[in-house]
């Protein structure tokens, strides 16, 4: 089967009468099958997706013109995210044979657009993680070098879309989980305004950082994706009340545009030379089509990670309360009382990971430590917003590197959590500020393995942001290692 990287040029096939989904979906699950070494999928849907191509084949031979604006979709989602009567694990063992009784809202939108579910992808164990290696299911593995991470938590999301064994894949973006990934495996990643896409069946780690994202090989596929699940949901009291706009007939970027890049992030002692020397390249290529690229001070930079880990953990902590072994889920077996349930129904149900966050979470919230962490966490979120805000009130984006390397080794960072918590430190400020970001691909490092590049907008921009992300994807010319040492 031919590698479609477009759902127009799915389409398009249709039209023509020289594609079937039938003949799609068996397509995809041919390539799931040759990259299976990579343990991207942890449950397929085989059989349920063979029937609604066939059901959705029969209906479009009748109506064409009836088809979904998805039709021809074929999409993964993050096992995080709930779809009625399939499992949702997490990627952890406390949550061993559950099933939802309950679809998402966004996997409702996306079923009722037309689109087709192949499976759900791994993870980093309730999404806490920058590797993909926290799962109960073991490591997924990138998708151009078996032997480095694919980044987390959506990593298999990142990589299901790398390989061609979907269109598209759901994820969620708790601190750059969708952007982070979708760098490293040379991806779109779009987290778009908190409150966009409806939380609703999404399992909560973080509850005011958490949000759905998209990974796709086009700009152009993630605005078609996100105004079919975009919008307001009475079943998520934070979700944005007012309806989605037309993003994907909205593409044609009305420039030039003004960016910011911050001092701190391109100056960091962290970053990868190879990964500033591509940032200053696009930014002399912007100058040069007549953008104003601009260097703005920013002062918070070290503090995003301490007060974003504060935070999270703080919420996870609570959150992940529910999950104690009496009603659904892993219950231990050698548990002889009703406290000993408990304690070894978590204890053996959650990994190394989790424990760690749960562990700092109730320690921040305690008792005489709760102003001097959470409390003050808390207020330097509020500095952190209220910049990011000043500086996009004077300019339409920041760009910044999505993230300080590349990919890394497998098992690299599994015994050092701050490494791993420090990869994030380009990332955390989107969801931090509550504002949409989009990470693209910028080509190839020196050492072969993708580079991506981010922007933010301001709080509701997605229409302005994936305008300009699609501007950028199909003229900036992207250079070989070489050309930008």
């Amino acid at each position: 089967m031919e590698a479609y990287r477009s759902l127009q040029s799915i389409k398009d096939g249709l039209k023509r009468g020289e594609l079937t989904l039938s003949a799609l979906v068996e397509g995809y699950l041919a390539r799931m099958e040759a990259t299976r070494d990579l343990n991207i999928y942890v449950e397929v849907f085989a059989a349920e997706a063979k029937a609604r191509a066939k059901t959705l084949d029969e209906q479009y031979a009748k109506d064409p013109a009836g088809a979904g604006p998805l039709h021809g979709l074929v999409v993964s989602i993050k096992d995080v995210i709930c779809y009625a009567g399939h499992q949702v694990t997490g990627g952890s063992k406390i949550l061993e044979g559950f099933r939802s009784l309950f679809s998402s809202t966004a996997v409702e939108r996306l079923l009722n657009a037309g689109a087709i579910i192949l499976g759900r992808v791994n993870c980093d164990e309730f999404a806490m993680g920058s590797t993909n290696e926290t799962s109960v299911y073991g490591p997924t593995r990138h998708g151009a070098d078996p032997s480095k991470i694919p980044g987390g938590s959506s990593g298999a999301s990142a990589v299901s879309v790398q390989t061609g064994t979907c269109l598209a894949s759901l994820g969620s973006d708790t601190g750059g989980s969708v952007r982070q990934p979708a760098a490293f495996c040379g991806v779109v990643g779009f987290k778009p305004s908190y409150g966009r896409i409806s939380r609703h069946g999404l399992l909560a780690y973080g509850s005011s950082f958490d949000q759905i994202g998209i990974l796709a090989h086009h700009v152009e596929d993630v605005a078609k994706v996100l105004e079919c699940i975009a919008g307001p949901d009475a079943y998520d009291s934070t979700a944005i009340p007012d309806p989605p706009e037309a993003y994907s007939s909205s593409l044609a970027f009305q420039g030039p545009a003004r960016i910011a890049y911050l001092d701190t992030a391109i100056n960091h002692p962290n970053l990868d030379p190879g990964v500033r020397n591509r940032s200053l390249h696009l930014i002399g290529w912007l100058r040069e089509a007549g953008h104003t690229v601009e260097e703005v001070s920013f002062e918070y930079l070290d503090y995003l990670i301490p007060a974003y880990y504060v935070l999270t953990t703080a919420e996870a902590s609570s959150n992940l309360s529910r999950y104690d072994g009496m009603r659904f889920g892993y219950r231990s077996k050698e548990a002889g009382s009703l406290e000993a349930t408990y304690k070894k129904s978590r204890t053996e149900g959650f990994g190394r990971e989790v424990k760690r966050r749960i562990m700092l979470g109730a320690f921040v919230l305690s008792s005489g430590y709760y102003d001097a962490y959470y409390s003050r966490a808390q207020k330097v979120r509020r500095l952190i917003r209220d910049r990011t805000e000043a500086i996009l009130k004077e300019y339409d984006f920041i760009l910044m590197p999505t993230a300080p390397g590349t990919a890394w080794n497998l098992g690299e960072s599994l015994e050092d959590p701050v490494t791993m918590y420090l990869a994030d430190v380009f990332t955390v400020q989107a969801n931090m500020a509550g504002i949409p970001a989009i990470a693209l691909p910028a080509g190839l490092h020196e050492n072969g393995l993708p580079i991506g590049i981010q922007f933010m907008a301001g709080f509701g921009q997605e229409g302005r942001l994936l305008a300009f992300g699609h501007y950028f994807q199909n003229h900036y010319p992207v250079p070989d290692a070489e050309t930008d040492r």
